[in-house]
C-alpha cells in the first residue's frame, strides 16, 4: 500500500507539468485489458470524484480517449453525470480539457485524471465482476 501512495504521490507531481492546456490536449492512454466491468466501476468513480471538484454537469468536456474500455466507459460516465462530451471539435460556451492516464502497477490500476485546475489520482484492485478503491483519492489544485 505504501508504494501505491508513493507512486501516486510522484505520478501527481510530475503530472503537473503534463497538464492539459486548452490549446492542446495530451493523448489520453488507458490499456485495454482492463475488463469492461472494472472499465466501468473506476469511471464511474472517477468521474463522480471529478464532478465534486468542478461542478455540476453543465460544461462541455473536451476529451480525447482511446479505444480502450476504459476511454468508452469514460465517455458514457461523464454523458450520464450531464456533461456534454466534445472530442476535437470546437465548442461554444464553458469547456473543460480532461486527459487521463490509466496504468497497472504491482496488480493495481492506477488512474489520473487531469483538468487544467484539478488533478485526481487513485490505486483500483480489479475483480471479475468490477473494481473498487485500494487508495484514498489525491486531489491536487493548481492556481
Amino acid at each position: 500500500m505504501r508504494h501505491v501512495l508513493a507512486v501516486l504521490s510522484l505520478w501527481s507531481a510530475v503530472a503537473g507539468c503534463q497538464a492539459p492546456t486548452t490549446d492542446r490536449l495530451v493523448a489520453s492512454s488507458a490499456p485495454p485489458e482492463i475488463s469492461g466491468s472494472a472499465a466501468s466501476a473506476i469511471a464511474g468513480d472517477m468521474v463522480t470524484k471529478l464532478a465534486e471538484q468542478i461542478g455540476p454537469g453543465n460544461n462541455t468536456i473536451i476529451l480525447k480517449p482511446d479505444s480502450s474500455p476504459f476511454g468508452q466507459a469514460l465517455e458514457i460516465a461523464l454523458k450520464s453525470w450531464g456533461y456534454a462530451v466534445a472530442t476535437d471539435q470546437k465548442t461554444e460556451g464553458k469547456t473543460i480539457p480532461l486527459a487521463y492516464v490509466m496504468d497497472i502497477y504491482e496488480g493495481q490500476v492506477l488512474v489520473r485524471m487531469s483538468t487544467t485546475n484539478v488533478e485526481l489520482g487513485r490505486a483500483y484492485e480489479t475483480t471479475m465482476s468490477g473494481a473498487s478503491p485500494a487508495s484514498p483519492l489525491s486531489v491536487m489544485r493548481r492556481g
